[in-house]
């Protein structure tokens, strides 16, 4: 009597580990790169929340950096940085009476992300990257 085995041959694994190796190589390139590009929305909600703080801080006093506006405006106005709630950005700004720069530097992994690199929004809603990409590609 003749048993058959059923199982696998080792050219069949080492054709399943390749195709798999190969899967993995393309893959997680386009991971990390997705990664970087959905946590810049944490730059994004951080600039756009201290610019409102600082436009309701000019409504009520007629200045962006006066000392009755709360201490979030204040940190800013006082050259301190804020640092957002997932800590991959650091928010400083220039704070003056009538005008304001503030800027989202890019921390710990985030500092991978060469294409849009630092965000920068102003009074003007004039919203800037320091990366290779364009502003508009990276605020969209």
């Amino acid at each position: 009597m003749i048993r058959k085995h059923n199982g696998f041959t080792l050219m069949e694994l080492m054709i399943t580990v390749a195709v798999i190796g190969i899967l993995a190589a393309v893959a997680y390139p386009s991971y990390t790169s997705y990664v970087l590009r959905s946590n810049r929305s944490e730059a994004k909600v951080g600039l756009v929340q201290a610019a409102q703080t600082l436009e309701r801080c000019y409504t009520r006093s007629n200045a962006y950096n006066d000392a009755s506006c709360d201490i979030y405006t204040n940190s800013l106005a006082a050259g301190k940085s804020i640092i957002t709630p997932n800590q991959r950005y650091k928010i400083t700004g220039v704070v003056t009476a009538a005008a304001y720069v503030l800027t989202a530097t890019a921390l710990g992994p985030q500092l991978k992300d060469t294409k849009c690199g630092n965000f920068t929004l102003d009074e003007l809603n004039a919203r800037n990257v320091s990366g290779s990409a364009s502003a508009a590609e990276c605020w969209r």
